[in-house]
């Protein structure tokens, strides 16, 4: 069984956010011809050319089964977190979004939704996340990397992960709004080494700030592999041992001993690097998935896995146990 757990949806369409709620900054969508459309900031900026597999559930089903995708875990677009609106229009949005990505589940049960939140007001993330869970039967959460520029460690964080851990619900934290972004405009440097390192900023961040140790039921993913954090945790373990003073404020363990405590996915796009980040997280910590359907992603759906010289029950811990134990469910072997 293959169960996807990083791929993303947006609704075709949407009311003009600037004229609902009185000030711009929202994306838009320019649907210029068939099956294609732009995504535009609603000061006419372009962001991005989406396809109508972004949009379309019967088109994903399609690419699904082309590559023997049995199930597939959608969530929202990170550009339209919209964490700096007005909270009440955060949540507004965020429940649109929700309601959507809801109906598909509901139509289409090979679909696994997980929601988004308004973060820039905790009490109204946390209404929602229970709206996520308890109605709209969401088992997690897709929650950004940083919120309005705090790390993932900030204290006014604490009451939505004690919350989280509380009801069950996992998340899945997305790299957006890279610190560093303003020198990376050129040659696509925010996407390639942008969300890497950002990633790893998540990461470090809820290990330093000691999140594992005060939240040990809190089940979190790490996109994109856990971006360089596999391949610099010896550095940051080493400063952890050597510069005491300014990295254990917080009383935490040695960086490496957290590694356990956390999912990633497995999208490495290297043969090499994949079985290097097997090596260290372990199987029943690495996610297959796609980050479907952007360029960067893995579009050949685990592909490279099928090929690869490793014991088939290894395959199977990725292809699908891992990601259902993050989830907390489990699916028929058969969709």
């Amino acid at each position: 069984m293959k169960l996807d757990i990083h791929a993303h949806i947006l609704p075709q369409n949407w009311p003009s956010l600037k004229d609902k709620y009185g000030y711009g900054g929202f994306i838009t969508l320019d649907h210029h011809k068939p099956g294609s459309a732009k995504m535009m900031r609603d000061d006419g900026v372009f962001f991005r050319e989406i396809q109508e597999n972004c949009w379309n559930p019967v088109s994903i089903l399609q690419d699904m089964d082309m590559h023997h995708v049995d199930y597939m875990t959608l969530c929202t677009v990170p550009v339209l977190f919209n964490y700096w609106a007005k909270p009440e229009h955060g949540l507004d949005w965020s429940m649109f979004l929700n309601d959507h990505l809801a109906s598909v589940c509901n139509q289409y049960p090979r679909f696994i939704g997980l929601g988004t939140v308004p973060m820039q007001d905790i009490s109204l993330a946390i209404k929602e996340m229970e709206r996520c869970k308890l109605e709209l039967n969401m088992p997690g959460l897709q929650i950004g990397s940083n919120i309005l520029g705090k790390n993932l460690d900030h204290e006014s964080l604490f009451p939505f992960y004690e919350a989280a851990e509380k009801l069950g619900v996992c998340l899945m934290i997305h790299p957006w709004e890279m610190a560093g972004a303003e020198r990376m405009k050129s040659y696509f440097q925010e996407w390639l080494v942008g969300m890497p390192a950002e990633t790893t900023l998540a990461v470090t961040s809820m290990i330093f700030g000691g999140i594992f140790d005060k939240f040990p039921k809190l089940r979190v993913l790490f996109s994109h592999a856990g971006g360089s954090f596999p391949f610099t945790f010896g550095r940051i373990s080493h400063g952890w041992h050597a510069r005491q003073d300014l990295c254990n404020i917080n009383h935490i363990k040695d960086p490496k001993s957290y590694i356990g405590k956390f999912w990633i996915d497995g999208i490495t796009h290297d043969d090499d690097a994949f079985r290097y980040l097997l090596s260290i997280f372990g199987a029943d910590k690495i996610c297959y998935g796609t980050d479907y359907p952007f360029p960067l992603g893995d579009l050949n759906h685990g592909e490279f896995l099928e090929k690869m010289s490793i014991p088939q029950h290894i395959k199977n811990q990725i292809f699908s146990q891992s990601a259902m134990e993050f989830l907390g469910i489990s699916l028929p072997t058969s969709s």
